[in-house]
């Protein structure tokens, strides 16, 4: 689902047919959402494909924008550039629930973990969302996070204040789960954000500044954005992808404030063939093919924030003070 900001000609690349990370044939995405008085929190999970991902893992790469973060999983993603597990999105108290839940359905699918294979790396990523939910209520358990995962599915996505977006704040206004995708060439590249940052006077919408009323707030609070593509890429690749994000943080006016735990890792579903000799075979794109991939990475990090502010609810802070989205100020 799509806002209704009329873009023009300020995006370069069309849209897939969802304008979301499930346009990428075999990604599936669910949430779970609390919303119980002053509890309002949640998981989002994101596969990567249907199958056991600790025995087929997906190439992957991530990059630390600001590392204002508690997230776990990421520092084996970085050094083996591979993802084993779904990824969990959820609020900063919910790490441990999260983290509890992968590696149990992990254990289930491979008995063997910890016994005589290796242990399972499982990712889960954060964000604050203190300023509605009451996170000190550590309200979200692991069933809450298997939940998200079992409601996987390819279909258009919810977005705005859903599963771990419900209590997520974006430049002062509600924010959450946005998501969008760009065609390019043969392949896709998608991306969703779990969005919780920016100053309240930075921000802007297809480049222009939006003058927004309120009590000014600091660029903290943390984004997550995960890249999801079908091209034939390496964790190299997918770690340069991944660093586009801060280019289309940028255009909504962020600065990667001092307080703001920006992560962005990217995945492709393209794995390479392990053959009985124990080699690896895949086809890589070269690198001078990136460049449309980077300009996608860009204008999908870009909308998939939009789309997370457009479609929020405009929820009240835990200090009482109203809330609004972003549909609410540009419609008047």
């Amino acid at each position: 689902m799509r806002h209704d900001l009329d873009p023009g000609d300020w995006w370069a690349l069309p849209a897939g047919p969802q304008n979301s990370i499930c346009d990428v044939a075999g990604v599936t995405l669910g949430h779970f959402t609390r919303d119980e008085g002053s509890v309002q929190t949640g998981f989002t999970a994101i596969l990567p494909h249907q199958g056991n991902l600790f025995a087929d893992p997906v190439p992957a790469g991530a990059v630390v924008l600001n590392g204002f973060g508690k997230s776990a999983g990421l520092i084996q993603l970085i050094e083996l550039g591979e993802i084993e597990t779904p990824i969990l999105l959820t609020n900063t108290f919910a790490i441990a629930a999260g983290t509890e839940a992968l590696i149990r359905r992990a254990i289930a699918e491979n008995p063997a973990i910890g016994r005589s294979t290796s242990t399972v790396n499982a990712l889960v990523l954060e964000c604050n969302d203190g300023r509605v939910n009451d996170i000190q209520a550590l309200a979200l358990r692991p069933s809450d996070a298997q939940a998200a995962i079992d409601a996987a599915s390819p279909n258009p996505p919810e977005q705005g204040t859903v599963g771990a977006g419900r209590g997520m704040k974006t430049f002062g206004l509600n924010g959450g789960i946005g998501s969008a995708s760009r065609r390019v060439g043969d392949y896709t590249l998608a991306a969703l954000v779990l969005s919780n940052f920016g100053q309240r006077s930075e921000l802007r919408v297809l480049g222009q500044r939006v003058p927004l009323s309120g009590e000014e707030t600091r660029d903290k609070g943390s984004i997550i954005i995960t890249y999801a593509t079908d091209a034939p890429l390496d964790s190299r690749q997918l770690t340069r992808i991944s660093r586009r994000a801060a280019a289309g943080l940028g255009r909504l006016g962020s600065h990667l404030g001092h307080g703001s735990g920006d992560i962005a890792l990217a995945f492709t579903t393209k794995r390479p063939v392990k053959g009985e000799d124990g080699l690896l075979t895949t086809a890589l794109l070269d690198d001078d093919a990136l460049d449309p991939f980077f300009l996608a990475a860009v204008e999908t990090v870009e909308e998939a924030v939009l789309n997370a502010m457009w479609h929020a609810t405009p929820l009240p802070g835990r200090d009482g003070k109203p809330g609004a989205s972003l549909r609410e100020i540009l419609k008047g």
